[in-house]
């Protein structure tokens, strides 16, 4: 089943739950904040996506109170990705990870998320 990490004041999470509902997408909702992608997820995510910055939360307060902008490109893989394990507000969202029908979305967008879950 499609595991969606989602963030209850986030409006496009709100709006990728509301979609993946009108389309009848089988999912299962996790609180990101409180249950965090496990570091198997991260890994997973990173190989589809490419790019480790694209799992960041890049506009959020912890983004940018730890000053990640600057200190991300001097982290390791394994260090980077152990924080986004611990830190839920630091990871892109909404999170939707399905390894067994080979989905892996970051952020909400209707047409990529039509493609990929189609």
């Amino acid at each position: 089943m499609l595991k969606v990490y989602t963030y209850q004041g986030c409006s496009t999470c709100r709006n990728a739950i509301k979609w993946l509902k009108s389309q009848g997408v089988p999912h299962a909702e996790f609180a990101i904040r409180e249950t965090p992608p496990d570091l198997t997820e991260l890994r997973a995510m990173l190989k589809a996506r490419g790019q480790l910055r694209l799992l960041f939360n890049t506009s959020g307060q912890d983004y940018r109170a730890l000053n990640l902008k600057d200190k991300l490109p001097a982290m390791s893989e394994a260090e980077a990705l152990e924080l986004l394990s611990r830190n839920g507000n630091l990871v892109k969202r909404p999170f939707a990870i399905g390894a067994v029908q080979k989905v892996f979305l970051t952020g909400f967008n209707e047409v990529e998320w039509g493609k990929a879950l189609a």
